[in-house]
């Protein structure tokens, strides 16, 4: 299965009202778009997951530490873990990979 960075942006709109999508899994993995406005509200959650930024620019917080990212940066975040991003450019959008077990790898 391929989907591209266009179609996977254009499931959620231009209204900028639906914030993610999922756009393909297999067994315990899953791949979503995702794309916050002005401020990232998500809380951890129950699978391991990678970030992958597509566009954009800002801050990441993770578990008490704050980084800056830029497009092309990844990020690991262990299930459980709290995240988010901060002071995000308006254009910013990432990929969303969940997998493995809930509650992370054992």
């Amino acid at each position: 299965m391929q989907v591209s960075v266009t179609e996977a942006l254009n499931l959620l709109g231009t209204n900028k009202v639906k914030l993610f999508d999922k756009v393909m899994s297999h067994g315990s993995m899953s791949v979503e778009i995702y794309r916050p406005v002005n401020v990232d509200l998500q809380t951890p959650h129950l699978q391991d997951e990678l970030y992958v930024v597509i566009n954009g620019n800002g801050e990441f917080f993770i578990d008490g530490k704050q980084t800056t990212f830029k497009q092309g940066d990844v990020f690991f975040v262990q299930a459980g873990t709290e995240h988010r991003f901060l002071n995000f450019s308006e254009d910013f959008a990432t990929w969303v990979i969940f997998y493995g077990p809930e509650g992370g790898e054992k």
